[in-house]
C-alpha cells in the first residue's frame, strides 16, 4: 500500500511538472491501495452525474480508463482480455497488456524469461512475472506484490503505470472503482527542416563587350575639291586610299561607354591641261629696264617671262596657262585661281570618339575631336564634333553598324609662306559617315568588314571651295 502511495504521488509530481491529467470526481479523500495513503487527493469539482459501470467479472475492481468503462456490452476488450482490476494483499493489481495498449505502448512478452517489455518514445518498462521491481528507463525500482499472471493474463500493481508512463490513478471506495487518466504528452516537435541548400549560383557570363580593330581598302575614291573636280583615285598611281578605325567597350561609373579612333587618307591626282614650264631669273640677275631680256633655257621665245605656267594666274597671258585648265586652282581666300602641276594628291583625317550608349543594341551618343591635314601645304585643322554611332555586333554572325558626326569650324591658320596676302583663318564644317556590315568567320577572331564612307566639307572661312570624299571600302577585322 506504500508503494501505491508513493507510485501515485509520483505520478501527482508529473501532472505538476507539465504532464496533462485529470481526477475523477470524489468527495472523500481515497484509502491507500484500499488505504489511507495510496491514492492521490481527489478533486473537489462537483460530482458529474451518476454513470452505469456494468458489472465486472466477479472478485474484480472496474476501471474506468479516461471517462470510458470497459464493461459496456459485450463486456470483452481486444481479444478476450478485460479491463479490470484486482487486490492482493491491499495492493490493486491492473492488467498489463490492456493497459499499456490503451496508452499506445507496445507490449512483448518473454514466454520462456515471463519478462514483459513495454515500450513507447520516452518510455521503456520491464517487469518480470513473479519478481517484486520494475525497471523504468534502465532504473530498478522495488514493488510490494510482484506480478502475476491472472486468468492468462500478466496484471502488475498499478504504480506500474503511474511511475511508467506517468498516468494519474485514483480508488474511488465508494464506487469500488478504479479511475485511470491518461493524456500522452505532446510529442516534441519534430526538429526544423533543414535550411534549403543554397544552389550554387550558376556563373553569368558578363555580357559581351565590343573590342576590335579594323583595316580597309578603299575602292576608287572620288574627290571634289580645289585639287579635283571629281577625279576618282585608281589607287595604282602613288599609293591607295585605306581607313583604319579601333573601339572597345566598357564600363565606367555603372554606365555603358565606348572610345573609337577612326583614321582615313584619299589618294586621288590632280591634273593639268598645259605642259609645265617655269622660266626661272638666274641669281642675280637685273633685266636692264628697256633692255633686251636674257635668254632663259626652256622659256618659250627664249625670255624668262614668257610661256611660265606654275605659281602664275591661270589667265592665258604671257605663256600662262588659260582659265579652266584642270591645273588652275582657288587657292585660299578664293581671291584667285593658280597654276599648280600634276601631283598625287593626299587627304587625311582622324578623329577620337568617346560615346555613352543610349540604346541597344550598341547605339551611342558621342562626341569627337578631328584632326585634318595633307600633302600640299594647307595648315592642320582640327575641331570638335558630336554625333551618333551604331556598333557592330561581333558577337553575331552578322550585323550592320553606321556613324554620322559634324564637326563644328574645323580650323587652322594659313600664315603667309602659304598665303602670302595672309595669314587667314581657314576653316569648315564636316560631316563624317560612315554605313557598313560584318561577317565572322565562325569561331575565328577575323571577320569581314565592308561598307561605304566619306565626308563633306562646308565653307565657313576663307576656304577655296566645298570638299567631299566618298568610295566603297571592303577589309578585316579582329575582335577580342
Amino acid at each position: 500500500m506504500k508503494r501505491l502511495s508513493t507510485g501515485v504521488l509520483a505520478a501527482l509530481f508529473a501532472a505538476g511538472m507539465g504532464l496533462s491529467v485529470a481526477a475523477a470526481p470524489s468527495g472523500h479523500a481515497s484509502h491507500g491501495n484500499i488505504g489511507p495513503n495510496a491514492i492521490a487527493q481527489a478533486t473537489t469539482a462537483p460530482a458529474p452525474p451518476p454513470m452505469n459501470f456494468g458489472s465486472p467479472p466477479s472478485g474484480q475492481i472496474p476501471i474506468l480508463y479516461n471517462d470510458h468503462h470497459v464493461y459496456a456490452k459485450p463486456d470483452k476488450l481486444k481479444q478476450g482480455r478485460v479491463l479490470a482490476a484486482l487486490v492482493r494483499g491491499g495492493t490493486i493489481l491492473i492488467p498489463l497488456r490492456s493497459m499499456f495498449e490503451q496508452m499506445g505502448a507496445t507490449v512483448s512478452y518473454n514466454p520462456a524469461s515471463k519478462t514483459v517489455d513495454v515500450s513507447k518514445p520516452g518510455s521503456d518498462v520491464k517487469v518480470t512475472v513473479g519478481k517484486p521491481e520494475v525497471v523504468i528507463n534502465g532504473e530498478t525500482r522495488p514493488l510490494d506484490v510482484p506480478p502475476e499472471i491472472y486468468q492468462g493474463h500478466v496484471v502488475v500493481p498499478v504504480r506500474v503505470i503511474s511511475e511508467g508512463m506517468g498516468a494519474y490513478v485514483q480508488w474511488v471506495p465508494e464506487k469500488r472503482l478504479v479511475v485511470v487518466r491518461y493524456v500522452p504528452a505532446a510529442p516534441p516537435a519534430p526538429p526544423p527542416p533543414p535550411p534549403p541548400a543554397t544552389p550554387t549560383p550558376t556563373p553569368v557570363a558578363a555580357p559581351y563587350q565590343d573590342k576590335f580593330i579594323v583595316g580597309d581598302y578603299i575602292i576608287s575614291p572620288k574627290v571634289y575639291n580645289e585639287f579635283s573636280p571629281g577625279n576618282t583615285g585608281n589607287n595604282t598611281n602613288g599609293g591607295f586610299s585605306w581607313s583604319a578605325r579601333a573601339g572597345f567597350e566598357f564600363n565606367l561609373f555603372n554606365l555603358p561607354w565606348m572610345l573609337e579612333g577612326d583614321y582615313r587618307q584619299w589618294n586621288y591626282p590632280h591634273t593639268q591641261g598645259v605642259p609645265t614650264v617655269q622660266c626661272t631669273v638666274p641669281a642675280g640677275f637685273v633685266p636692264p629696264p628697256g633692255g633686251p631680256q636674257k635668254p632663259t633655257p626652256g622659256c618659250v621665245g627664249g625670255n624668262y617671262d614668257q610661256a611660265t605656267t606654275t605659281g602664275f594666274p591661270c589667265d592665258g597671258l604671257g605663256g600662262h596657262a588659260p582659265v579652266g585648265d584642270p591645273g588652275c586652282v582657288t587657292i585660299i581666300g578664293g581671291l584667285s585661281n593658280l597654276f599648280v602641276p600634276a601631283f598625287t594628291a593626299r587627304d587625311y583625317d582622324f578623329d577620337g570618339r568617346l560615346g555613352l550608349r543610349v540604346a541597344q543594341p550598341r547605339i551611342y551618343i558621342g562626341v569627337g575631336y578631328m584632326y585634318r591635314s595633307g600633302n600640299y601645304g594647307y595648315p592642320r585643322l582640327n575641331g570638335w564634333g558630336a554625333g551618333l554611332e551604331k556598333l557592330p555586333d561581333l558577337d553575331q554572325p552578322f550585323s550592320i553598324y553606321g556613324s554620322a558626326y559634324y564637326y563644328f569650324n574645323v580650323h587652322g591658320t594659313c600664315g603667309t609662306d602659304v598665303c602670302p596676302t595672309g595669314p587667314y583663318t581657314l576653316s569648315y564644317n564636316v560631316l563624317k559617315y560612315q554605313l557598313g556590315g560584318t561577317f565572322n568567320f565562325g569561331a575565328s577572331p577575323l571577320f569581314l568588314d565592308f561598307g561605304f564612307e566619306g565626308d563633306r566639307g562646308y565653307n565657313r572661312s576663307n576656304a577655296p571651295i566645298d570638299f567631299t570624299h566618298n568610295g566603297g571600302y571592303v577589309g578585316l577585322g579582329l575582335h577580342f
